[in-house]
């Protein structure tokens, strides 16, 4: 089975004392948080920034330390199984100014509750709540 390492961040907009979570949909339809491949060079964080900026145009990004997380799921392409590790981040952005790139066809800024309810799958709704709680602890 090949194996496949990309890296990702949650971005968080705090407005009137509410956090908000920035949710991306996919060509396929399913919602999710931005992420890609992890080019020659690149650092996970690096990564995660990057296809950020290239996803949303998201550029002044506080990303929040001590927030490191992976996700682990296979899915098939091409009648090819694939294992695929994501490590996620969190970060704040400073504007919810969003342009999307071709990769996404909508885009969303929801509360914690809602993000839940509109994530399609369950490794990104535990990924979520981890990004909740950690969030929660540091206010």
């Amino acid at each position: 089975m090949k194996v496949e390492k990309s890296s990702g961040i949650i971005i968080v907009r705090k407005r009137q004392g509410k956090i908000y979570y920035l949710l991306l949909r996919d060509g396929l339809g399913y919602w999710g948080f931005s992420k890609g491949h992890i080019e020659i060079g690149e650092t996970l964080q690096e990564t995660a920034s990057r296809e950020l900026a290239e996803e949303t145009a998201l550029k002044n990004i506080r990303i929040q330390p001590g927030f490191k997380k992976w996700i682990r799921y296979i899915f098939q392409r091409r009648n090819q199984k694939i294992f695929k590790l994501v490590c996620f981040f969190l970060g704040e952005a400073m504007t919810d100014k969003v342009i999307l790139s071709s990769e996404h066809t909508d885009f969303r800024w929801l509360l914690y509750k809602e993000a839940q309810e509109q994530l399609n799958f369950k490794n990104t709704r535990l990924l979520l709540q981890k990004a909740q709680e950690f969030l929660s602890s540091r206010h």
